[in-house]
């Protein structure tokens, strides 16, 4: 159902307004419930995980991506590309957007009885990071993502880009409170590994995965507070190279440290007799 519209004040394209505030966004979607998709196979993957679709947004200049869209029986808005740019606050250069209801998430607890390794991310803040480590989980067999309470939302736009659909692949759960949020991951039987450039960690390498392993990952700046950090089981390393420290470099960044850890943890799972 394809409808022109030229007027960017258009109530039908509410849902697209200003893309690039994310402070309006951010309480916008939560109060209405909805998210953003961008690009044609991003659409094509949230459609696919069942995520309901509100509308589709289409710039003139790119018509041509309707073919490559799914069927939904939803409304198609196509407007002229200056009204794209206009409602959204940049340039529409991916083609098209869709605005979806989200769906209601697991409890945690729920969720840990489904999983054996999983990711728990402390008050990650960056959207592009979040995202990024959602692509990383699917990518290496991570079958459970569980976030604090003040973790960016995988569901904002640049979460959703920056994973390529990702975040419609990997369940995830928020928790209620930080202080005691690692309680039901233990209560589900989780053996808590803390990722720290600490010297004193462990090589990662040499912590035995087990049949559930929580991997604890910290902000960028800051890394993990003192109580997580305090209620892990075992704090972990990833080895640097012995010149690392000479050229300027004594940590990773947060996705790259996530990426490496959670093939070395797979690679120990799999080794271990009666697990695939």
């Amino acid at each position: 159902m394809r409808e022109f519209v030229t007027d960017v004040e258009d109530p039908r394209l509410a849902d697209y307004a200003r893309l690039t505030d994310m402070e309006l966004r951010t309480s916008l979607e939560s109060a209405q419930g909805l998210f953003i998709a961008e690009g044609t196979k991003v659409i094509s993957r949230a459609v696919a995980a069942g995520y309901p679709v509100r509308s589709m947004l289409l710039a003139e200049c790119r018509l041509g991506d309707l073919l490559a869209l799914p069927a939904t029986g939803t409304p198609v808005y196509v407007v002229p590309d200056q009204t794209a740019e206009r409602l959204t606050g940049y340039r529409v250069h991916r083609g098209a957007l869709a605005s979806f209801h989200r769906k209601p998430l697991p409890q945690t607890a729920a969720l840990a009885a489904t999983a054996r390794r999983v990711i728990v991310l402390e008050d990650l803040v960056d959207h592009a990071n979040v995202g990024a480590i959602f692509r990383c989980a699917a990518a290496l067999g991570v079958e459970a993502v569980f976030l604090s309470p003040r973790c960016a939302d995988p569901l904002y736009r640049r979460a959703v880009k920056v994973s390529m659909g990702a975040v419609f692949a990997v369940p995830y759960a928020r928790m209620t409170g930080w202080y005691d949020g690692l309680a039901s991951l233990r209560a589900a039987g989780f053996r808590l590994l803390a990722l720290t450039p600490d010297p004193a960690a462990v090589p990662i390498g040499t912590a035995v995965a087990g049949q559930r392993t929580a991997l604890l990952l910290g902000t960028e700046g800051d890394g993990l507070s003192s109580r997580w950090l305090h209620e892990a089981d075992q704090a972990v390393r990833i080895p640097m190279h012995p010149g690392a420290l000479a050229a300027g470099v004594d940590s990773l960044n947060v996705v790259a440290a996530a990426a490496i850890a959670c093939h070395v943890l797979a690679g120990a799972d799999q080794a271990l007799p009666g697990l695939p």
